[in-house]
């Protein structure tokens, strides 16, 4: 009976064309489905403003609404942020982005960058609730290059489009390394009439000066690698014959490049011809160097030196004292002389400290120190080029970037503070009388003003920027690496000899 059923209404003619029409359509049905999800573009959004690019897992973009593009450890600073900028209203502040690699996958690099934007955060901060409710208020973005600024293009073709409303970008800061990918997003930015504020760039080509203006609108608040050169051999009285440089072969790292310039300028008349390594493409790999640097050490045990100049990234810096630490001729002391790379060395896990107790001794020019301006027995503070208040009043405002103590020794968290409170006081003085906010070209044309009684008062010392806006005789904190790790302040030394005068005015070069 029910064979009988089957046959007759599920197997005539007409069911049998229903069953087909039914499993195509059923066929074709999942098959469109799959075909819409195949053809459906990806979504790559990390947050507002920020995405992972192609073939790239980093999140990359401009946000300031707390992001942290994927690193744990900036949740805190981020958060913070975000929370600043959602108390913001709508036509009452300008935007300063903060440039920088944010997802380097280097560990100092890494570092560097917390304490960046913790300073840029406290300066904020203070900008907007302890300035006498000056104008406008300012929103704090962060800006990722990606590592190594390998996507630096994309994030400052966004940053340019946000120099209209609402954003009114008027301002970048960061642009931490002497790079050349950080030496073309800064000429686009500045081509496209931002201003720039350096914060650790020293490279002496990566700067304005007489008779050449390729970056118009930059600034910067740590001194060029020139003058922490000059500052280092007026601090070590160096006897050129008795000196050697060491440096790195490969060009088209412009810190490199001109601190090798400045460091051979500073020993002219030495009798040796420097010593050459070459690093890796990437200079934060540890490549083959160390074995050079075991050679070199043999050669320098072969001269009269008292003194190693050392022009080169950390990585081989590092490389270069664990090589000393075991030279042939450890009966003979040695001080090694380099530029601020050197403050990464505290945090180096791979440095034999054991070799700075071996006659041994490292000293770097640093961006800043905490505690240059702090008063302690048997050391004087200068009374021109900083100030003991304006070092106080950076240590109130850091405190809020974080729950736990900022470590403050690598002087990154001070330099950054500092370049904030540059872009800031440049915003608010092209703002004009009853303006909410100043025009674009406006703000990168206050650099030649901001010397004398309206220079600002860093946290780092005195910033009294020459007409092409660099620093004028900043003061340079020498800093000597302890075995312990520690980062012991030495002295302040000045590239001009002496500290400036109350004035604060660069005088005209010949």
């Amino acid at each position: 009976m029910f064979d009988r059923l089957r046959r007759r209404f599920f197997w005539t003619p007409r069911q049998k064309l229903l069953t087909v029409l039914l499993a195509t359509a059923l066929v074709a049905g999942l098959g469109g489905w799959g075909l819409v999800r195949i053809l459906q573009p990806e979504d790559r959004s990390c947050a507002a403003g920020v995405q992972r690019p192609s073939g790239s897992g980093e999140c990359v973009g401009v946000n300031g609404d707390g992001h942290s593009f994927g690193v744990p450890a900036l949740a805190a600073v981020t958060g913070a942020i975000g929370r600043e900028n959602a108390t913001l209203k709508a036509g009452e502040y300008a935007t300063v982005a903060v440039l920088l690699p944010i997802t380097a996958t280097d560990p100092g690099t890494r570092e560097k960058i917390l304490r960046e934007l913790q300073g840029a955060y406290a300066y904020q901060y203070r900008a907007n609730h302890e300035s006498n409710s000056e104008t406008p208020k300012i929103r704090l973005v962060l800006a990722n290059t990606g590592n190594k600024n390998a996507h630096w293009r994309t994030v400052v073709d966004r940053l340019v489009a946000m120099t209209g409303a609402p954003d009114r970008l008027r301002a970048v800061s960061g642009v931490a390394t002497s790079s050349a990918e950080v030496r073309e997003a800064v000429t686009a930015l500045t081509g496209a009439g931002i201003a720039v504020v350096g914060t650790t760039i020293t490279a002496d080509d990566l700067a304005n000066g007489p008779g050449r203006d390729p970056f118009p609108g930059l600034a910067r608040v740590s001194p060029t690698n020139s003058d922490e050169a000059r500052a280092l051999a007026d601090f070590g009285r160096v006897d050129a014959a008795r000196a050697i440089l060491v440096q790195d072969s490969r060009t088209g790292d412009h810190y490199i490049d001109t601190l090798r310039t400045a460091f051979a300028e500073s020993l002219k008349g030495a009798p040796y011809e420097p010593q050459l390594y070459t690093s890796p493409k990437d200079n934060t790999e540890e490549g083959t160097t160390a074995n050079t640097f075991r050679q070199i050490t043999h050669l320098i045990c072969d001269t009269r030196a008292e003194t190693v100049f050392f022009a080169g990234r950390h990585t081989q810096l590092r490389q270069f004292i664990n090589a000393l630490g075991s030279r042939g001729c450890a009966d003979r002391a040695f001080t090694v002389l380099t530029g601020d790379e050197g403050s990464y060395l505290g945090a180096d896990e791979k440095l034999n400290r054991a070799a700075l107790g071996k006659k041994l001794t490292v000293r770097y020019a640093a961006l800043a120190h905490p505690d240059a301006w702090k008063p302690a027995p048997g050391r004087r503070v200068p009374t021109t080029g900083g100030s003991v208040v304006a070092f106080e009043t950076f240590l109130t405002d850091i405190a809020r970037a974080d729950p736990e103590p900022i470590p403050l020794r690598d002087g990154q968290a001070i330099i950054a503070y500092d370049a904030m409170a540059t872009a800031v006081h440049a915003i608010r003085q092209a703002t004009p009388a009853n303006a909410p906010y100043p025009e674009l070209a406006d703000v990168g044309t206050q650099w030649p003003q901001v010397k004398g009684s309206l220079r600002v008062q860093g946290a780092s010392g005195w910033i009294c920027l020459d007409n092409h806006g660099n620093p004028y005789n900043k003061a340079v904190p020498i800093v000597e690496l302890a075995p312990d790790g520690t980062q012991r302040f030495v002295q302040t030394a000045w590239p001009e000899g002496e500290p400036p005068t109350a004035s604060c005015l660069p005088p005209k070069r010949g």
